[in-house]
């Protein structure tokens, strides 16, 4: 066998593709990641932002994937407690609906087979009473109360690309693999920088292709494999418009065809209203949100509020494709969501693992699981060790943040509360290095509007990979949902000026 450049060639800069370099590196693997846009840029970034059990995957008997989804929760908020945080999920029981007693026996279940120690336990609410039934219907008058995670999706995965990183793995966005053979044992890759267009040669001694929806492509078009036909491609889209009520709770609403949509508190100022779930045929980088869903979304929020949600209200929409494993399931929302590792098996080349499936929740179980198979294809180095360690920003006691905070906001006492508090969310305790060495809004630079100042953007592409406008404003902060148009526009061409 020839040597190689590196034990691990990833392919694919989301959530799975992150936390598998994170993972390896912290063990001793060399690696290079290859991600041929930005990070999060695909599924990692449209999800419905939870860590959750997946209460309707009970219904499906997926017992091992939920339990192992809510042993996780607290893990992950113990690691990155600035940017994952304990929020109450609001059930209204609908009396044309699943009865009472089976949600009660569900929520028993999701109470007890998971390894909750600081998230509360479910309660039942007189919806006639409690705060929460102020904007619902009349008739709803019985509800359910119970724990789950809120994530900021895409900061999670850039956040482990900083921590793999910072370990010794290298990361190159907008770098596309091109080509892969075998030679003497060893993968011999081409990629390519898609914004320079040069390419480079890369050897491997294995290759994880966690392309995502792009999975079975990568095996077609780099791989020569042909008519590779693994994943099963499901749209989720997501609607976002003003914030329907005050209180800090989310909701989750059934529909007759099955299906949970959910209703959460977003940026301060919005409600995020989704997910739903359609078979896709098409290229997964042009998804767009249709008609139908939004008269769905529209349709089912409304029977469930006070106030119909109607189309005009939307302020932002977002669809993301889910590159689900093809268990052969007759409806999309069936499909399971658990993760399968599928291992090429070829004595005549080396390894190959495709990643198919899984969910933000259980990326790091993921991982685990794939370190599992290196150690069986290459050699085994290290021990699992990632339920630990802090991710970047996540350094202070997982109940720590409002003390967190308030240091900040008197530190910073010169900035308003709201970017203090973003930049918070963001960044955890390294809010001092984006505002390293400032002691005034002036030292921060050019100022985009929003709290959006030079200092955060430049701290963002000289430590998180950031190319251009978008990638700023809508994977790393969010704030698209509140600039301009033409702001917008003079981040994106000042980026391009300037960094």
């Amino acid at each position: 066998m020839s040597a190689a450049d590196y034990d691990l060639f990833v392919i694919g800069g989301g959530i799975n593709g992150c936390g598998i370099a994170r993972d390896a590196v912290g063990r001793g693997y060399s690696v290079y990641l290859a991600e041929m846009n930005d990070l999060a840029s695909g599924t990692s970034s449209w999800s419905s932002k939870l860590i959750h059990g997946g209460f309707r995957y009970l219904e499906y008997y997926e017992f091992r994937l939920v339990r192992e989804a809510l042993t996780e929760r607290e893990i992950l908020w113990a690691l990155a407690p600035h940017i994952i945080r304990p929020m109450r999920f609001v059930l209204p029981h609908h009396k044309d609906m699943r009865p009472a007693w089976l949600l009660r026996l569900g929520l028993f279940l999701y109470d007890h087979i998971g390894a909750r120690k600081l998230l509360p336990a479910t309660k039942t609410l007189n919806l006639r009473k409690d705060k929460t039934g102020e904007v619902l219907n009349d008739s709803f008058t019985k509800g359910f109360e119970y724990s789950d995670c809120w994530v900021d999706d895409a900061r999670l995965v850039v956040l482990n690309a900083q921590d793999a990183a910072a370990r010794g793995a290298k990361i190159n966005t907008r770098t596309k693999c091109v080509s892969a053979r075998h030679e003497d044992g060893v993968w011999q890759l081409v990629v390519e920088d898609l914004r320079a267009g040069k390419r480079a040669n890369i050897s491997a001694r294995m290759v994880i292709n966690a392309a995502g929806p792009w999975v079975d492509e990568v095996l077609g078009q780099s791989f020569g494999q042909n008519n590779p036909a693994n994943v099963r491609l499901v749209k989720g889209s997501h609607i976002v418009v003003p914030k329907i009520h005050d209180h800090d709770r989310a909701y989750i609403f059934q529909n007759k065809d099955g299906r949970v949509v959910f209703a959460i508190p977003y940026q301060t100022d919005y409600t995020v209203i989704g997910t739903t779930d359609e078979d896709f045929d098409g290229d997964p980088a042009n998804v767009k949100i249709s008609q139908e869903e939004t008269d769905y979304l529209c349709e089912l929020a409304s029977s469930y509020f006070k106030k119909p949600v109607k189309q005009e209200d939307i302020v932002w929409d977002y669809s993301g494709v889910r590159p689900l494993f093809d268990d052969g399931a007759s409806e999309a929302q069936e499909a399971t969501r658990d993760y399968v590792l599928r291992p090429n098996d070829r004595s005549d080349e080396p390894p190959l693992v495709n990643i198919f499936g899984g969910k933000i929740t259980t990326y790091r179980k993921l991982a685990e699981s794939m370190m599992e198979l290196i150690e069986e294809k290459i050699e085994r180095k290290g021990r699992p060790w990632t339920s630990k360690p802090k991710l970047p920003g996540g350094e202070f006691i997982t109940t720590g943040f409002d003390v967190l905070l308030a240091q900040l906001k008197t530190e910073y006492s010169w900035m308003d509360g709201d970017t203090i508090l973003r930049l918070a969310r963001q960044f955890g305790v390294n809010t001092r290095m984006v505002l390293a060495g400032a002691q005034s809004l002036k030292d921060l630079g050019v100022d985009f509007g929003h709290g959006l100042y030079e200092a955060e953007v430049r701290y963002l592409a000289a430590n998180e990979w950031v190319m251009t406008g978008d990638d700023v404003l809508w994977r790393r902060t969010k704030l698209g949902l509140k600039l301009s148009k033409k702001q917008a526009k003079v981040l994106d061409e000042w980026m391009q000026k300037e960094l």
